[in-house]
């Protein structure tokens, strides 16, 4: 009866929001199936009333004080428990957030692993716990040390499109850095999530704090399900699962029982806020670096109809077989010696001085990279690396870019007739390449990255 009574309440409450989330509390004990079928209840109820995504906290599947046993209950992602969840968000036709599963690693240590399933039962994406909670505070009866049996992560995992926007993966202690929520956010988060086990003693004075700060310094929606009440005799939880919107102000909470709370996602107030006060175009990059860095990024696909702007050129999706979050590597149009290709900035500025260090730093690190890729398919040890910085330089596009041009013994009389070379090259009477010439090479190149 209650159910019926919270799921009429719900739809009437929510009938015109398409982005509708369910946020989700429990306590875990050491029995896994009596914890998934908790979830299961809590999963099942809030997709009666409407939610496209539901998250769970850290620890869903299980907490044990003692560490032999909990290394012994660990599973692989393939293992039956998660098994069970790909079909219940199949079957139901949603996404879940699963915050803090403990994913067998090796036989003396585990990783605190953060999976996405989508509406299909696949796993979207992944994110290993990077900041582990090694922490004594003997006023709080607090002692922790996460180290002792997780192996922490080594990357940032790159936000998931989902339904109801683009979500950043992060586990409880992660939200005490705000290096990995901005990083999130600069690359295109819409909503950070902190799946977590907050303890009882610093949850008062912390947890929302923490997850309103995030929030306002990102501009985002911040999602944090938790863990509640007693685990064991010597373990509590703090509870208090939230949701944060971007101005901070907390839209929708649980107490300290289990249960969920319906919340929904505005994606137009994202784009509001963020218009009206561009705190990333305010960031000063020219004095201190960008979060975002290679860690964070996984390549999209390079699609043929993509264009780039090239100075006042424009090269074609079908050129580029290399692409970071701020180069990109092509094919050329007018080629001085086989293998010759370009890297630029994805930002159009004439000289070198005009990158920032951020940018001058990946421009240089995907030209070792395509460098290693180029002598490696032309069978050289041996490579000429140019830039003609500027007019007198011999730059003829207004966009500084890098020639990477493989060399072997003999390919020039006179070594240096390469720059001569490169400096008329505009008018070289050699032909220029054709589309199809041009996506054969690139997809070749593909291969190496």
């Amino acid at each position: 009866m209650l159910i019926k009574r919270l799921y009429s309440v719900f739809k009437n409450s929510f009938s015109d929001m398409d982005n509708l989330i369910a946020v989700c509390q429990i306590t875990s004990s050491s029995n896994k199936e009596k914890n998934y079928q908790m979830c299961k209840a809590l999963i099942t109820n809030a997709h009666k009333c409407g939610a496209k995504m539901i998250f769970m906290p850290e620890a869903f599947d299980y907490i044990e004080e003692d560490k032999t046993k909990t290394l012994e209950m660990a599973e692989s992602l393939n293992g039956p428990l998660i098994n069970s969840y790909k079909s219940l968000a199949k079957s139901l036709d949603i996404w879940l957030s699963l915050g803090g599963f403990h994913e067998k690693f090796s036989e003396t240590k585990l990783r605190n692993t953060h999976l996405v399933i989508n509406n299909k039962g696949e796993i979207a994406e992944t994110y290993h716990k990077i900041h582990l909670y090694d922490v004594q505070i003997p006023s709080k009866n607090i002692q922790a040390f996460e180290s002792s049996i997780i192996e922490a992560g080594t990357k940032i995992s790159p936000p998931v499109k989902t339904p109801i926007g683009k979500v950043g993966l992060a586990i409880c202690y992660d939200m005490r850095f705000s290096q990995i929520a901005i990083a999130l956010a600069e690359n295109g988060a819409d909503i950070l999530t902190y799946p977590s086990a907050f303890f009882f003693g610093t949850g008062a004075y912390h947890w929302e704090i923490l997850l309103r700060a995030r929030a306002i310094e990102t501009q985002s929606y911040v999602i944090a399900a938790a863990q509640t009440g007693n685990h064991s005799s010597t373990r509590k939880s703090w509870g208090h699962s939230m949701v944060v919107d971007p101005l901070g102000t907390v839209i929708a909470q649980c107490s300290e029982e289990p249960g969920f709370v319906l919340a929904p996602i505005d994606l137009s107030l994202i784009k509001s806020i963020r218009q009206s006060m561009p705190l990333e175009s305010h960031r000063r990059y020219d004095i201190y670096p960008k979060m975002i860095s290679n860690t964070i990024c996984k390549n999209e696909p390079i699609e043929d109809s993509y264009e780039f702007k090239f100075g006042s050129s424009i090269v074609k999706g079908l050129q580029v077989f290399y692409k970071t979050q701020l180069c990109l590597a092509f094919t050329n149009i007018k080629c001085v010696l086989p293998g010759h290709v370009l890297v630029a900035p994805h930002r159009a500025v004439e000289k070198l001085t005009d990158l920032t260090n951020d940018e001058v730093k990946e421009l240089f690190v995907t030209v070792q990279k395509v460098q290693k890729a180029m002598e490696q398919v032309h069978n050289t040890n041996s490579s000429s690396i140019v830039i003609q910085d500027g007019q007198h330089a011999g730059q003829t596009i207004k966009h500084v870019h890098v020639h990477i041009i493989p060399r072997k013994s003999g390919d020039f009389l006179a070594n240096d007739d390469i720059y001569r070379k490169l400096q008329n090259e505009k008018d070289c009477l050699n032909p220029k390449r054709s589309d199809d010439e041009m996506a054969h090479e690139a997809k070749l190149l593909r291969t190496f990255f």
